[in-house]
């Protein structure tokens, strides 16, 4: 499975009523951690069909980066069960990114 784009029309839909846990990554095209980042997510994707991969472009979506108070990229979010489950900024170790969510 690939990376889902998120907005604020699709956000409760793909992310708060998932039945599987989501690692939601906040990004921009113009940050360089947040490339860097990009492909440890899509792997992390390929890899855990029993995890959900979602994008929110920041630049995009500012409601939905203020809503989550994000200050600095990339911020990844887990949710489980609709809820807020752990929280990493920059950029992390494939390994990191699984445990966030599990």
């Amino acid at each position: 499975m690939s990376t889902v784009e998120v907005t604020k029309d699709n956000f409760q839909s793909e992310v708060i009523n998932s039945d599987k846990p989501v690692l939601v990554d906040f990004w921009a095209a113009w940050c360089g951690p947040c490339r860097m980042v990009a492909p440890i997510l899509e792997e992390i994707a390929t890899e855990n069909p029993d995890i959900k991969v979602a994008k929110v472009n920041v630049d995009e979506q500012q409601e939905l980066a203020a809503q989550f108070g994000i200050m600095s990229i990339p911020t990844i979010i887990a949710f489980k069960d609709g809820k807020q489950h752990g929280k990493s900024i920059g950029v992390r170790s494939k390994q990191d990114l699984v445990k966030l969510v599990k």
